[in-house]
C-alpha cells in the first residue's frame, strides 16, 4: 500500500484498514512461528502499512484540533 492510497481514504476506511492489517499481521506472525510463512518480507511490509495508516490518522486528528 502506498502513502498516496492511504491519503485518499476517509477516516472510517482508515480505521477499518488498520483493524484488517492488525489481524493480517497476527496471522503472519502465527505462520512465522509454525514456519509456514512463504515470504518473510510480508511481516515488515504489513508493519509499514500499519504505520502509514496510523500516521495519516494522527495527522488528521491534529488538523482537526487546530
Amino acid at each position: 500500500m502506498k502513502a498516496s492510497e492511504v491519503k485518499k481514504m476517509n477516516t472510517q476506511e482508515l480505521q477499518q484498514e488498520q483493524q484488517r492489517l492488525r489481524r493480517h499481521l497476527f496471522d503472519l506472525r502465527s505462520q512465522a512461528v509454525t514456519e509456514k510463512l512463504e515470504n518473510p518480507r510480508q511481516l515488515a511490509n504489513t508493519r509499514r502499512d500499519i504505520a502509514r495508516v496510523l500516521t495519516e490518522l494522527r495527522k488528521r486528528e491534529l488538523q482537526e484540533s487546530l
